[in-house]
């Protein structure tokens, strides 16, 4: 479900609940971050990731305005998945200007390149460009640092998901990484397949 006006606390009432949902939300990521190879990190998003970084945007930025506040949620109300599908943050997390120079250019293309793959069997589900901001990260010589990108699963690609094994892999040339995702995280990202988001607090 996106998010409206209402689901935004002004900068008062959500100063009085802030700590607690910051702490949720630092224990949901906790399960909804995987790492895929040395560089590489996906955070699965779901409504409340969403509602906390539209709200920590307007703590910091101090906006009052509700047209202020409709621009954040047109950009990030996207990012948040309908039922059969899962939306990731992909983060390429370099710390030095070598390690840009290295990967960036080398990474061009990652973003369509990370796959699920389920079961026994192994199916692929592949990721697709979140379309409103694929034209900005991607160009032909060198990659951003952050990816939005989609999952979109069939029914039985769902049952697959919730029997498991799941791997979240790049089958990217420069970089054959994979990952299992744990219960933990399997149980969470369910939640959206299913339709079920956590409910905000």
């Amino acid at each position: 479900m996106k998010l409206s006006l209402d689901d935004i606390k002004d900068l008062r009432a959500y100063e009085r609940e802030r700590e607690e949902f910051r702490a949720r939300i630092i224990e949901l990521k906790r399960r909804r971050r995987v790492a895929v190879g040395p560089v590489v990190t996906l955070v699965f998003e779901n409504q409340d990731t969403i509602r906390f970084q539209i709200q920590e945007m307007a703590r910091a930025e101090r906006m009052l305005a509700d047209a202020d506040i409709q621009a954040e949620l047109d950009v990030y109300n996207p990012l948040i998945p309908e039922s059969g599908e899962l939306s990731a943050t992909l983060f390429i997390e370099l710390t030095s200007q070598e390690q840009m120079r290295e990967w960036l250019p080398k990474l061009v293309g990652i973003e369509r390149s990370m796959v699920l793959r389920l079961g026994p069997g192994a199916e692929e589900v592949r990721a697709q460009p979140e379309a409103d901001h694929a034209s900005q990260l991607t160009r032909d010589e060198i990659t951003a640092s952050v990816h939005y990108i989609r999952f979109s699963l069939t029914t039985d690609q769902v049952s697959a998901f919730e029997a498991g094994p799941v791997v979240l892999g790049a089958d990217h040339a420069a970089y054959p990484h994979g990952t299992e995702l744990s219960e933990a995280t399997r149980v969470s990202l369910l939640e959206d397949l299913r339709g079920n988001p956590v409910s905000s607090v």
